[in-house]
């Protein structure tokens, strides 16, 4: 699972090292919105040569009606290449064709923009081969007619939390909310990454280096929260039974102990 996402623009090579260098679970080299059109098959080179010569990195391709994306595939025989990410994902059978054709340990990000993606995300997140989804939030709002405002997370709290449980049901990496656009107020994407942890998403896109210190800070467990979880897991392994047990004056069910369960696993080596 990726928790964060740092875009960059495919036709600005050297940033790309920098990218790499900021600790992002994933950076991708953006050929979409990034790169305006006469520029996209030079930019399609930089990248080849990039993962040609020792770099790793995802890409997001075009998307599957512009004239680009079958130029874009020739990238997925690269041997830097580390995920794929389609935007404007709409249909399992767009996903389906990508997986197929992916190299082994190639992950396939589906990237949710419009209102039909968001309406048939359960048939997106069950695609086989697809890891994640992530949000475009910005182009959703705009596909679905709901007014910017300052704060718009309510506005898309019905899309978000469908995002969440189509790969809850899938089986596949909790998602990744879409991107804060608030450059310069860290306490807005403290917000932000609060409120996308607290509804279920794994992680966030980005769109600038210094968001990636509080996204993982954001969504990794605090002290507190990894304490608690021991404490529930000893206290079940002690009951030794699979009904509920009191600990602290709480009542802690089968599945309490459970989510404490796995919480204490991810931290464990």
């Amino acid at each position: 699972m990726f928790r964060s996402c740092l875009f960059t623009p495919a036709d600005r090579p050297e940033r790309f090292a920098k990218a790499l260098a900021t600790g992002a679970d994933l950076v991708v080299l953006d050929l979409e919105d990034a790169v305006q059109p006469d520029a996209k098959d030079a930019a399609r080179e930089q990248i080849r040569a990039f993962l040609r010569n020792g770099g790793r990195a995802g890409v997001r391709v075009n998307g599957v009606s512009t004239p680009w994306h079958e130029k874009d595939l020739s990238l997925l025989q690269e041997p830097g290449l580390c995920a794929l990410m389609l935007p404007k994902a709409e249909e399992a059978a767009d996903l389906a064709r990508l997986a197929a054709v992916l190299p082994a340990g190639c992950a396939l990000v589906a990237l949710v923009e419009s209102a039909l993606g968001v309406w048939n995300a359960r048939d997106l997140a069950a695609v086989p081969g697809v890891t994640q989804i992530a949000f475009g939030s910005v182009d959703f709002q705009l596909d679905a007619g709901i007014p910017d405002s300052e704060d718009d997370y309510d506005a898309l709290l019905h899309a978000r939390a469908r995002l969440v449980l189509a790969s809850a049901v899938a089986g596949i990496a909790a998602p990744m909310d879409g991107v804060t656009v608030a450059l310069d107020d860290a306490a807005i994407l403290r917000r932000d990454v609060a409120r996308a942890r607290g509804l279920g998403f794994g992680g966030k896109l980005c769109i600038h280096p210094r968001q990636i210190g509080p996204v993982h800070e954001g969504f990794a467990a605090s002290e507190a929260e990894i304490a608690q979880a021991r404490a529930i897991v000893a206290a079940a392994d002690a009951a030794g039974a699979n009904g509920a047990i009191r600990l602290h004056g709480k009542l802690i069910d089968r599945p309490v102990a459970e989510r404490a369960r796995r919480l204490v696993e991810t931290i464990t080596p």
